[in-house]
């Protein structure tokens, strides 16, 4: 279901006594830690009677976000393709975090099949992809904001004046920040965002469904009727109300002009799901999606092995260029 490798649990929940609370009728096959994910625990799971593995998903972190997946889930389950959740504890039960149990997504990740670089393989997925976040932005909210329990919105996330290009200032004046980039790149930065701060404006009160992390990892893909096209989009924890160019962006992190690989496929199946994209989307989308590197880069914790792609993609943006 994701990149992950799987070995035999050894430690942490009594993944037993969940999965007997849940389906007490059907008796545990084979229970296995996921790695890859970087938050919550996840494991796959065989019961009896079930012919597909299962999915366990903990939520640690953030316990809210357990109702909150389970009710985007339900929002959009049959429009958009997402895993069947068969039960949720949505609160926490004797010392054990929220949890679900979702149906294994057949198929690989879009990150996966790329590796396979195959050109028509991933322009057939590429296309579906696009059809698939033109139907996740085609749900609105009553005003932009965090998606909380009970899909009830709260306060913006960005002021609606110069709110993207003030996120960026304060991302910048992080003591992580100023220690990752050199101070030619803050200053590039600093000129480059708010160049664009008039036209990210305008996307202050956009209210739509946003994914916020729509990239490879979370996109599952297989081959039916003889196309790629998406099986499943899975985890929805970061999920707001606001502009759909947001998941653009993320989309089109390592897209390069001068050797593209879902373009023109992407925003082709976009614009025939519903969506609408600007007429400098590309370079809008960029934009947006500066914030969300430049969000990486005030985190303590970030992996020092990372930070060198991370400054490149930003360096790469705001020099107009495709990334190395």
């Amino acid at each position: 279901m994701t990149d992950a490798i799987h070995h035999e649990a050894t430690q942490g929940p009594d993944i037993s006594g969940i999965l007997h609370r849940a389906f007490p009728a059907h008796g545990v096959r084979s229970s296995t830690v996921m790695t890859g994910g970087l938050i919550n625990a996840m494991y796959r799971v065989e019961l009896e009677g079930f012919e597909d593995p299962l999915v366990l998903r903990f939520y640690s972190q953030d316990p809210s976000a357990c109702q909150k997946e389970v009710d985007l889930h339900r929002l959009v389950a049959g429009w958009v393709p997402v895993p069947e959740i068969l039960y949720a504890a949505t609160g926490e039960q004797d010392g054990v975090a929220p949890h679900v149990l979702m149906r294994w997504v057949k198929g690989l990740t879009f990150r996966q099949l790329k590796a396979r670089h195959n050109p028509t393989e991933i322009a057939e997925a590429a296309h579906s992809i696009g059809e698939t976040l033109a139907r996740i932005a085609s749900f609105e909210f009553a005003s932009p904001g965090r998606i909380g329990a009970g899909l009830s919105i709260g306060a913006p996330l960005l002021e609606s004046t110069h709110g993207a290009a003030e996120f960026v200032e304060s991302c910048l004046r992080s003591p992580e920040t100023q220690r990752r980039l050199e101070a030619l790149l803050v200053e590039r930065v600093r000129e480059y965002i708010w160049h664009w701060a008039p036209e990210m404006d305008l996307l202050a009160e956009e209210r739509r469904l946003v994914h916020s992390d729509f990239g490879g990892p979370n996109l599952m893909v297989d081959r039916v009727g003889g196309r790629w096209c998406v099986s499943g989009a899975i985890d929805w924890e970061f999920a707001f109300s606001g502009p759909p160019l947001v998941d653009v962006g993320h989309m089109m992190r390592y897209e390069r002009r001068g050797r593209p690989l879902v373009e023109p496929w992407f925003s082709e199946g976009y614009l025939a799901g519903g969506g609408t994209l600007p007429q400098d989307w590309r370079d809008l989308a960029r934009a947006v999606d500066l914030m969300a590197l430049c969000e990486f880069l005030t985190r303590p914790g970030l992996p020092e092995s990372i930070v060198p792609e991370l400054v490149e993609l930003i360096a790469a943006t705001t020099q107009g260029r495709d990334a190395a």
